[in-house]
């Protein structure tokens, strides 16, 4: 048989960003999920429950190397490609006042974010949930209520807030480094562990969701 290159990728990224990819393999690795291999979630690979597992570290000319290798029968667990792994869709609209905004939309029908502000532009739209795609799955959970703050290393640049509004009603936003809120839920739920599932669906869907313009 012929070797094939099924996905391949380099890029310089932060440490923060090499945890989130990595904190998104192992949760679909431990729940037996088929695993991203690209951040558009379009490549996954299913391992058997048990795969030849290497991990070598090199030094070389004054360059440290940190290789990670799992390999497995393909009769035991496959790849497939062009995945549709998210359950949601982006839409960019124009509002009454004529400003630019997106909202994420799940397949059921609900709206699961939005960027809970009007744009100039559809480059700036466009721009807003481009960070989110980017930001939302690695991004750690705090809860406002217990005055926690996130941890400086892992996650994304961006952390999702629980917090409580004037009607008593659970909440979430997603607030960037920079402090700007660059997504929220849109909508108060009825508790705390009802507005966790909702960010959760939102980390899992805004990767690989496509973008649709709408009337």
């Amino acid at each position: 048989m012929t070797d094939e290159t099924v996905h391949e990728s380099q890029e310089k990224r932060s440490r923060r960003g090499i945890a989130s990819y990595f904190r998104r393999l192992a949760n679909r690795l431990s729940s037996g999920e088929p695993a991203p291999a690209d951040e558009e979630q379009t490549v996954t690979v299913d391992p058997p429950a048990e795969a030849d597992f290497e991990v070598e570290v090199e030094r070389q000319d004054g360059t440290v190397s940190l290789e990670i290798d799992m390999e497995w029968d393909e009769a035991e667990g496959g790849v497939e490609t062009d995945v549709v792994a998210s359950k949601a869709t982006f839409e960019v609209y124009e509002d009454s006042a004529e400003q630019y905004r997106w909202r994420l939309r799940h397949d059921n029908g609900n709206i699961i974010a939005d960027g809970g502000e009007g744009y100039a532009s559809k480059q700036k739209a466009k721009q807003g949930l481009e960070s989110v795609k980017d930001n939302a799955p690695g991004a750690y959970v705090v809860d406002e209520s217990k005055d926690e703050a996130a941890p400086d290393e892992g996650g994304s640049k961006a952390t999702f807030e629980l917090f409580k509004d004037s009607e008593d009603k659970a909440r979430w936003r997603l607030r960037h480094d920079n402090g700007e809120i660059i997504a929220d839920c849109g909508q108060g739920y009825s508790s705390k562990q009802k507005a966790k599932q909702g960010l959760e669906s939102v980390k899992s869907n805004a990767r690989g969701a496509a973008v649709e313009e709408t009337d």
